[in-house]
Formats: C-alpha cells, structure tokens, sequence
C-alpha cells in the first residue's frame, strides 16, 4: 500500500522548525519559551495607566458603609504634637559666692557674698581715664565697702540683682562660674569725675583664661546642648505666636546672635576654651524657657559631657608606650 500525501509531508513538517531556529543560543531559548507559553506569552498584559484593575469600584461608584476605601478616605489625619520647651540646668545662685571674678577674665575685681541672708558685692570697676584715654583706671564702687544688691527673682530663668542707685546702676545675672552685667538704663558708660575715669563694666564677668583652658572640651560639649535647646525653644515660640509677633521673634534671634559674639568677642583667649559663648547661651536657652511657661527648676536637658569610653586594647600594644604598636 503506498503511503498517503500527508503521512509524506509529516517529516518535513518536523525539520522545518527546526530549520527556521535563531542560530545563537539566547534567541533559541526565547523561541522555546514562547513556544511553550512560558515566555512573554505567559504575562498578562499591564492595563494602561489611569484604568482600575478588573474588579475595581469604578470612580464615582458609591460605596457601602463600612468598606475599607471609605474609612481610608474619611480617616482625620493626626495633628503633629505641639513642641515642649527645653529646659538646662538653673545656676544655682550660691555658685559663685565668694569667687573673685573679671571684667572678660582680664581686669578688675568682682566679688559675691553673702551676709544675713542678703547678698553683697564688692566690685571695682576699670576703666580709662578721661583726660588721657591712653591711660588705663580703676574705681571702686561705694569705696571698696560692701554694697547692698537687691534680688529680682528669675524673671529671665536666672537668679537677678541690681543696685539701683549710687554712682553706677548696675544689673547682676547669675551664670554658671560667672555674671552677665548689663546698665540699668541706656547708658553703657559710668564716669567718675573725682577719678578722672570712664568705665565700661558691661560683659561676662568670670575666671581668668588659664583656669578654663583646661575645661575647653566641656565647655564645647555644653555649648552643642546649649545651642540645640536654644533653637529648639526658638521653634516653640515661632509655633505659638501669630502674625507679625514672628517677624519679632525672628529679629529677636537674629539680635542674639550679634550681642553673642560682641559680648564674647574681648574675652580673654575665647577662642582656646569658649567659655564666654556656652555660658550666654545657656543663659538665652534659660530666658526662652522661661518665656514660654517652663518650669526653669526642673531641668529636660543637661550640659553635663559624657564620659567617653575607654577604646578597647589592641593586641600587640605597648600599655606602657605612646600608642605605637612596638616599643622603640
């Protein structure tokens, strides 16, 4: 029986894919792929951007109470929680007691005690004199005797006293190892005419340089809190004031800046230690807490450095040495 028309065409049938393969390796095996539906063919095709997945609400479709789409979209979103302000650390008003403290760490003498439970200074101030400005002076106040100085509480976070009379009104702001000295009035200058003298005694009044060098690293660490809880408390009252009271604030700061570094600029070797710069700025961290309401005795924040751990032992080092791994 001779074979039919078809049953003589199946084996070219069969070379005939095998002939039309891709000839490198990579084509062939996506044209198996395909072939099998196990390529592209087998990926559903992606729905143009914008057209919602089969079984999708279409939009402006009402939906029934209780589904997830309508509590997504009717869920309030949470208010962000209102700052708190930050507090450091109040001076205690006794720390200073009995310390002779300078103008800028340099010259004259100012000197805390106290006496019946009221609180004394001796101070001397310097100064020029008036007919040779070349010449350098010093007066003392009330004659070198005791004076009197008046307790104005802690309306700026900080202990406060004044002498509000006599030859030279004066303010007293208790910082940490020093006192801010600000005129009771508009006048930076107290003249002595009986001393031929003009004394200046605005500034940080505290411990001479040598004594602080020592400190540089703590007074850098306190300044870095000193500085954060400064701005964090500046973010406090520009969220609760409203209209132009930011524009205030904002100048406000600006301001601190400035009296910052014209108030530590003549400090004796500021820039070895910063003393001066951690301690006005605690003190403006102080005044803003205080402004906003804060408890000022219950510190949130604290100046004090971290102890720094010990770096672990490397094997092969001298203990005795400098630090080089092998002894010279």
């Amino acid at each position: 029986m001779r074979p039919s028309r078809a049953f003589r065409l199946l084996p070219s049938l069969l070379v005939l894919p095998l002939v039309a393969l891709p000839a490198n390796e990579a084509s062939a095996q996506n044209f198996f792929e395909e072939l099998f539906g196990i390529g592209k063919a087998a990926k559903p095709p992606v729905p143009p951007r914008g057209v919602p997945p089969a079984g999708a609400p279409q939009p402006g479709t009402l939906l029934p109470p209780g589904t997830a789409g309508e509590t997504a979209s009717e869920a309030p979103k949470a208010a962000p929680a209102p700052l708190r302000p930050v507090v450091l650390k109040t001076p205690s008003d006794d720390n200073i007691l009995g310390q002779e403290l300078m103008l800028n760490g340099l010259t004259g003498s100012l000197k805390i005690d106290r006496a019946g439970g009221a609180a004394t200074a001796r101070i001397t101030l310097p100064g020029t004199k008036v007919s040779q400005p070349n010449e350098t002076c010093k007066v003392p106040l009330s004659g070198g005797s005791p004076i009197s100085l008046s307790s104005e509480g802690r309306p700026q976070g900080v202990a406060r006293y004044e002498i509000a009379g006599g030859e030279c009104p004066l303010r007293f702001e208790i910082l940490e190892g020093s006192v801010l000295v600000t005129p009771l009035g508009s006048n930076r200058v107290c003249s002595f005419a009986a001393a031929d003298c003009a004394t200046t005694p605005v500034g940080l009044w505290g411990p001479a340089a040598a004594t602080l060098i020592p400190r540089s690293a703590e007074f850098d660490s306190g300044r870095g809190v000193a500085d954060k809880a400064v701005r964090d408390n500046f973010k406090v009252m520009t969220q609760r004031a409203r209209g132009q009271d930011v524009r205030t604030i904002v100048t406000e700061q600006a301001a601190f800046s400035s009296d910052r570094e014209q108030t530590c600029r003549t400090y004796a070797r500021e820039g070895a230690h910063g003393f001066c710069n951690v301690r006005f700025t605690e003190a403006r961290a102080l005044s803003l807490a205080a402004r906003l309401g804060a408890n000022t005795s219950t510190p949130t924040a604290s100046t004090t450095p971290r102890p720094r751990k010990a770096k672990p032992a490397v094997e092969g080092m001298n203990p005795d040495g400098d630090g080089s791994p092998f002894g010279e």
